[in-house]
């Protein structure tokens, strides 16, 4: 009996220990918070699930992309990029992954990073038959432009916006003059944003540039058009980027690649439960693209956004977490 006592206790202690030893692993945490809508909201996630649920030490640091994937590759500071846009740092991350300062651990956006040209659901439902930009350039008489609706209107972004630039050299690229359309300059983000809901408001056609996830798209529903070609990587740096040059080639737009990056040395005191959360926390463009548009609604910081979210979706959020964990997040709700 009193060995069996005995070996209970040494049991239980185990199991206490090694759950001790897991939080006092994980200990100090930095997380980066781009300065983007969808980034704060994912970083306060982080904290909230690290600290209630695995007992962590995390406090959240401002970054930018630029900067914390250099500090991280170079320093393996801070010690998480929970939403990396790798794509615009190729080199810098693959020096800081093959020199080991850090490691790449799944995708919060595993839709990606997306830009295109769009159309309203409504419109789209309506008419089947447009699913590319050259079935949408067939039918300039159905996207009146408001200073001369014998011409149809694609909307473009603000001067100095990358996407501006491509929207206007793909606008060359499909002829679209020659078929009968306009390029419309909206002057700012606020302008291509009003325009988008001026038109979903009175149910009015429109079409083009935006990108996901955004908040906009949470409130209204569009529908990224397919380019009807392949990406061309070549042409794209050679042409469709280059806002001089003459002779741009139709190309479909390429997908952002968004990762969570984690310092190295991170990793590796982190402890098993800990990094399977990091792997598992994911979610769509429609998912956050819903939660952004509840946060500008509501004026809501990326806390708010990530206690919302966890409050409404634990469907969503319990199948990245420990039963453990979970129980011990929606008790600090």
């Amino acid at each position: 009996m009193n060995k069996l006592l005995a070996s209970t206790c040494l049991l239980l202690g185990t199991i206490a220990g090694s759950s001790f030893a897991s939080a006092a692993d994980c200990g100090n945490v930095t997380i980066a918070s781009m300065n983007w809508q969808s980034a704060e909201v994912i970083s306060n996630l982080d904290k909230i699930i690290l600290n209630e649920g695995y007992g962590c030490n995390a406090e959240i640091t401002i970054g930018d992309t630029v900067p914390t994937i250099t500090s991280m590759a170079e320093k393996g500071e801070p010690d998480i990029a929970p939403e990396a846009w790798i794509d615009l740092l190729p080199d810098v991350v693959k020096k800081g992954t093959e020199e080991g300062r850090i490691i790449t651990v799944g995708s919060p956006l595993p839709d990606g990073g997306v830009q295109g040209w769009w159309i309203p659901k409504y419109f789209a439902d309506a008419h089947p038959d447009i699913k590319t930009i050259p079935d949408l350039l067939k039918h300039p008489d159905l996207f009146p432009a408001p200073e001369d609706p014998s011409k149809g209107a694609i909307y473009n972004g603000p001067q100095g916006w990358g996407g501006t630039v491509v929207t206007a050299q793909l606008y060359k690229a499909f002829e679209a003059e020659k078929a009968g359309w306009t390029l419309i300059d909206t002057g700012s983000a606020a302008g291509l944003d009003g325009s988008i809901a001026k038109a979903y408001e009175r149910q009015q056609p429109w079409a083009g540039y935006y990108w996901a996830p955004t908040a906009l798209l949470g409130k209204y529903e569009m529908v990224q058009l397919e380019a009807g070609v392949p990406y061309d990587a070549a042409e794209w740096k050679r042409c469709n980027t280059v806002a001089d040059c003459p002779d741009p080639k139709p190309s479909a737009w390429p997908v952002d690649t968004i990762v969570t990056l984690v310092a190295k040395p991170f990793s590796e005191k982190a402890g098993p439960e800990v990094m399977d959360y990091l792997k598992k926390r994911s979610w769509s463009n429609a998912t956050i693209n819903k939660l952004m548009a509840w946060m500008t609604d509501n004026q809501a910081s990326g806390e708010d956004g990530a206690k919302h979210f966890l409050e409404e979706n634990p469907d969503i959020w319990k199948e990245w977490v420990s039963p453990e964990a979970a129980a011990k997040v929606e008790a600090a709700l």
